[in-house]
Parts: structure tokens; sequence; C-alpha cells
């Protein structure tokens, strides 16, 4: 039933992880020109950043879906199968998901005003698409709640395997 979230993470993470490359590519291009050519371009150099928040916060679904999330293994380690997902419950339906809930609500204030002026980039000539990296905040958000949401399901179908 919620499988599907795990295939949206899964295939945005697996499409974000080329931004890295990307990234770098784009990086020699801008270091290249620099040195080679005197030539500089504001829009090759936003747009790594752009490929860097978008990388990153897209990803951040994907880490937790993959269990790359940090945690105190010096204990969850020890712990037994149904402790850790008693563990992972508790985290899941304490901190992430309220968290989740307080971010994306605190944030559509900022990213509404950002895309009431269409928000642009502060240097001249550069990507005029700030409120659509400001947008990554919200989304970031429901898609990390949504695999949160997976994972108290997770931990819950455990829980009664295990018992």
């Amino acid at each position: 039933m919620f499988k599907w979230i795990d295939v949206l993470n899964e295939t945005i993470g697996r499409v974000v992880a080329w931004f890295s490359l990307i990234m770098a590519l784009l990086m020699v291009g801008v270091v290249l020109m620099r040195y080679l050519f005197d030539m500089g371009t504001l829009v090759l150099q936003e747009s790594i950043l752009y490929l860097h928040g978008f990388g990153f916060m897209l990803a951040i679904p994907y880490t937790l879906m993959k269990g790359g999330h940090v945690r105190v293994d010096v204990l969850y380690g020890r712990m037994s199968a149904r402790n850790r997902c008693l563990v992972d419950l508790t985290g899941h339906l304490f901190l992430l998901l309220p968290v989740c809930i307080f971010i994306f609500w605190t944030s559509l204030p900022y990213v509404g005003a950002s895309w009431r002026i269409l928000e642009g980039s502060a240097d001249i000539g550069g990507i005029p698409a700030v409120f659509v990296l400001k947008t990554l905040i919200p989304v970031l958000t429901v898609l990390l709640f949504l695999q949160g949401l997976r994972e108290v399901v997770r931990s819950l179908r455990g829980l009664r395997s295990d018992a």
C-alpha cells in the first residue's frame, strides 16, 4: 500500500545522484573558462549551487529510506530487532513527522513571498529562479513526511512480526 513512497523516493534519489557528476563537470568548465580563456559566467556558477541544493534536499528522503541517517549506533546496533523497531517508531512519530509538519507550515509564507515576486538572483546575470530553489523546502518536507510514514509502517510491521 505504501510501496509507492519507496518507489518515488528511490526514483528521485537515483536521478539526483547524477547531479554530483554534473556539478563536477560544470565546476571543471567554470575553472577552465576562467583560467584558460579569462571568462566567467555567473549562470554556470549558480547552476552548481542549484544542483547542490536540489541534490542535497531531494536526497534526504532517499537517505532515510536506505537507513543512512544518523543515529547512535553504539546503542542501536546492540539492540534487539524489536527494540530497534520501537526506537525507529518513536523517533519517526515524535520527532521526524512533527518536525516535517512544522518546517512545512513555517516555510509556506517564506516560499510564497518568493513566488509572489518571482525572486531571482541577487547578482546581475544570475539565474532568475531563486523562488524555485526555495520551493525545495516544502517539497522536501512532504517527501520526508511521506517517507517517515512509510518507515512508521515498516516499524509497526517489524514489531508485529517479532511478537
